[in-house]
């Protein structure tokens, strides 16, 4: 889906509620970004959710590698990769299945849907935008602490729902 229609949102939500059903869990957010610069510091806490807290030392990318794929390869695992754009963001972290065991779920965010095609992705999901009632809803929410504007402030209200397009992001900000 496209930026701000809440995808990293629904994931949070889909990992808060179903985490617990997996010997361990890792939330990676904004790979997109992290993975220029930190790409070593998103192996280890890949490594360090999955295995319920246990600090393992890598120092470097291959060790990383060999570590996820020694460690988790017997585990079932939830991931969440939240907001890839490219194949090699994931190369150091989630190259293959077979790194994460039998009945592992790997959850990723993405803007672009041919990269889910590329990386193999069984089921994907887009996010729709806001219809207008949810939209008027969530902004009035932020602007007004209820579900529906006051009277004096509807037109306001409608015309920036109508620049929002839908975008949950966008009438938060905004309200």
């Amino acid at each position: 889906g496209m930026g701000g229609v809440g995808k990293t949102t629904i994931a949070k939500a889909v990992y808060n509620d179903i985490s617990y059903r997996f010997d361990g869990s890792s939330f990676l957010n904004n790979v997109r970004e992290r993975s220029k610069d930190n790409a070593l510091q998103l192996q280890q806490e890949l490594l360090h959710g999955s295995l319920k807290g246990k600090s393992l030392k890598v120092s470097n990318m291959d060790e990383g590698i060999q570590m996820i794929k020694r460690s988790l390869s017997s585990k079932r695992v939830l991931v969440v990769f939240d907001d890839v754009d490219d194949l090699m963001q994931l190369e150091n972290l989630a190259e293959e299945r077979s790194w994460f065991g039998p009945r592992s779920r790997i959850i990723i965010t993405t803007r672009h849907k041919h990269f889910l095609t590329q990386y193999g992705v069984q089921e994907s999901y887009e996010v729709p935008k806001l219809h207008d009632a949810e939209a008027i809803e969530l902004f009035s929410w932020w602007a007004f602490k209820q579900n529906l504007p006051n009277e004096i402030y509807k037109n306001l209200s409608y015309q920036a729902v109508d620049y929002a397009k839908g975008l949950p992001l966008a009438l938060k900000v905004l309200g």
